[in-house]
């Protein structure tokens, strides 16, 4: 019997992260992330602002308060990385520095633990927490998660 060229392959392709060990991504590692996801994040926040803008003018014309300007940006926030690592597993600082996003036991986190991972970025100092003895972050802890990268192996 002929094979069928339009079905689809029956092979598994891996994922470039999966095989081999991995060990917690590092303290200057984490803060590239950070830097690279700053600028990920304003220009999604600008990109939302003019969408926003163009669908809705009232939004920007009304005036500002303090409290509407932070819960934007708490949206945006929690929008970017929640987006980038449920969609990715990883962010644009992460995928730079070839690090990613993954539970205690080292599978693929879970709707929830991003969600939670994310929000808890908009906790105050909370870029900083990763400085301390292990770089795992707040927001690491909280949603029982890690960054890691791929362990580096005699040959590498």
């Amino acid at each position: 019997m002929e094979q069928n060229p339009y079905a689809a392959p029956k092979t598994r392709v891996a994922d470039e992260e999966e095989p081999g060990p991995t060990e917690l991504a590092s303290r200057g590692q984490r803060f590239v992330n950070l830097l690279i996801d700053l600028v990920g994040y304003f220009a999604f926040a600008i990109v939302l602002g003019v969408v926003l803008a163009i669908v809705y003018p009232p939004f920007v014309e009304s005036e500002s308060s303090a409290l509407g300007d932070y819960a934007f940006g708490f949206v945006v926030i929690t929008a970017y990385y929640a987006l980038c690592e449920l969609l990715f597993g990883r962010t644009l600082g992460k995928l730079v520095t070839r690090t990613w996003v993954v539970d205690e036991a080292g599978g693929r986190p879970t709707f929830w633990q991003i969600l939670g991972r994310s929000a808890a970025r908009s906790i105050p100092f909370e870029p900083f927490s990763f400085f301390g003895r292990e770089p795992i972050g707040w927001h690491d802890r909280l949603s029982e998660t890690r960054v890691v990268r791929k362990a580096r192996t005699a040959r590498q």
